[in-house]
């Protein structure tokens, strides 16, 4: 069984310590060695816990990368690195290109791709139990149909065969085996991996909170979707997929309903030669936060909000200076990938997630993006696509625009009706008694016509009969022990409504 590898030897640490003085750099790296060689003793008695010889390959391959990541971890704590904001510059014209409508692409270059959505999370914060992408969204159909149905006619129509395959995590896999059990008799190709599961950190000892491999689930995490290159390559699906002849991979979010498989920005991918294309948009006030492609030393690179000091939020935050976010909708080279994994030049920038356990306990889990391997690839890109495909379900709020007459669904694709397409998409903000997918439904007979709607804005205990009409900018709000009733067919434009009240003229 292979074991992790040693970090410098403790002692040696310690002398070296000495001789540069004792410094708070000394201290943090004599820390940084006993805690690498504590936390590699742990991870070694847990792979030599697991019996079953393929789970413990499985296992110990996982440790070894979360290993990795622990110990460069601490090292990057210790070394305090960081960006420097001066060498950050707005990209280059070369580096985000326009996206362009191209004549002529020829569909069979799909037989070159598969398509891949990343499905490790929940449904809990819209209320829902099981994975986020069992929850329906249109027409009586989940997230999952949606994208089948998208895979399914891009084989049928052009006589192609384009696997689906889902990135899975602990929490969903199971599930997952079982929800796709009835795609079975459909014209696609259905291939599930799941990601790595680390093991979460104690904040105060930096000790591995499972004591071994088959521990409760709560002592474990996916580490975020920068895993994606370690969890196909472990798995040997990256391997599969290059004997099959893909030679692309377009990788999304599971709720993202905008990413669908485009030609034009498949074939602009393969005429520029790119190993990886990274699908940004226009940056809006909603959207302040996301991750934005930037020029470092000449290079492209990410710049995550968390990478930002304080004194330049403000800047990071404009749409002055970066005007464009990343929308996670990722294209990568298959045999890049597997050069970059095969030369284990895969370094991305970690995520400290702080979380306390329902026990009260302080843990951290060490997390990576997709984005970020943009660094690794050749002539990596953007391309500024329209704001169409960035379409994420994250809440009741986003699922009433989904479920609206603003969308016209074909084919398992959505795309805003001609009445609205230079309008852009209204602002929803749904309170709490919202916030579940079952009181969402409850609280709406029907959904509301919103094709003129501007802005909503709803607050409290407040129900929606069938018919009614939104439109312009319209605020109802049921202060607390009040209720508010719209009855079937209220027609509401440019109003302001509070109180305790059933309306009655519309």
């Amino acid at each position: 069984m292979a074991t992790l590898s040693e970090p410098k030897d403790n002692k040696d640490v310690q002398a070296s310590a000495r001789q540069r003085g004792a410094s708070t750099m000394d201290f943090k790296s004599a820390t940084t060695g006993v805690a690498a060689k504590t936390m590699r003793n742990e991870l070694n008695r847990m792979v030599s816990g697991v019996t079953e010889p393929s789970k413990k390959k499985m296992f110990d391959a996982e440790m070894q990368s979360f290993f990795l990541l622990f110990n460069r971890f601490l090292t990057e704590r210790a070394k305090g690195e960081k960006l420097d904001w001066e060498k950050i510059k707005a990209p280059k014209p070369e580096q985000v290109r326009p996206y362009k409508v191209l004549p002529n692409v020829d569909p069979a270059i799909l037989n070159k791709l598969a398509v891949l959505k990343l499905n490790g999370g929940l449904g809990t914060t819209m209320g829902c139990v099981g994975p986020k992408s069992v929850i329906e969204v249109r027409d009586n159909m989940t997230f999952l149909d949606l994208s089948v149905r998208q895979i399914e006619h891009l084989n049928s129509e052009y006589n192609v065969n384009v696997p689906f395959i889902l990135m899975n995590s602990f929490n969903t896999d199971d599930d997952t085996a079982r929800i796709i059990q009835k795609y079975q008799n459909h014209n696609i190709n259905i291939l599930t991996f799941e990601q790595s599961r680390y093991p979460r950190v104690d904040k105060e000892s930096l000790l591995p909170c499972p004591r071994e491999a088959a521990s409760d689930k709560a002592n474990w995490y996916p580490p975020g979707h920068g895993d994606i290159f370690d969890a196909v390559t472990n798995s040997g699906l990256l391997d599969k997929l290059i004997a099959a002849g893909k030679e692309y991979i377009f990788i999304s979010n599971v709720d993202n309903l905008g990413a669908v498989v485009d030609l034009n920005i498949f074939q602009t991918m393969i005429d520029s030669q790119a190993e990886y294309v990274m699908e940004v948009t226009d940056k809006t006030k909603a959207d302040i936060k996301g991750g934005t492609i930037i020029d470092y030393e000449g290079k492209v690179r990410l710049l995550e909000v968390a990478q930002v000091p304080k004194d330049h939020m403000d800047e990071f935050c404009s749409t002055r200076k970066f005007k464009i976010f990343n929308t996670n909708n990722i294209w990568c080279n298959l045999k890049a990938i597997k050069r970059v994994m095969d030369e284990d030049a895969l370094n991305l920038e970690i995520i400290v997630n702080n979380k306390v356990t329902e026990q009260g306990q302080a843990v951290i889990q060490l997390e990576t993006a997709i984005g970020a391997a943009i660094k690794h690839f050749e002539s990596a890109i953007g391309i500024n696509v329209p704001r169409s495909r960035f379409l994420p379900v994250k809440s009741c709020s986003d699922l009433l625009l989904i479920k609206s007459k603003l969308y016209n669904l074909e084919h398992g694709v959505l795309t805003m009706d001609k009445s609205r397409e230079f309008g852009g998409t209204p602002v929803v903000k749904l309170g709490d008694h919202f916030k579940k997918v079952a009181n969402f439904e409850k609280r709406f007979k029907s959904i509301p016509n919103i094709t003129e709607l501007d802005h909503l804005t709803v607050s409290g205990d407040v129900w929606f009969g069938k018919g009614i009409r939104l439109a312009g900018t319209c605020i109802i709000v049921a202060n607390e022990g009040n209720k508010i009733m719209l009855p079937d067919g209220t027609n509401l434009e440019n109003k302001l409504i509070t109180g305790n009240l059933n309306i009655i003229d519309h």
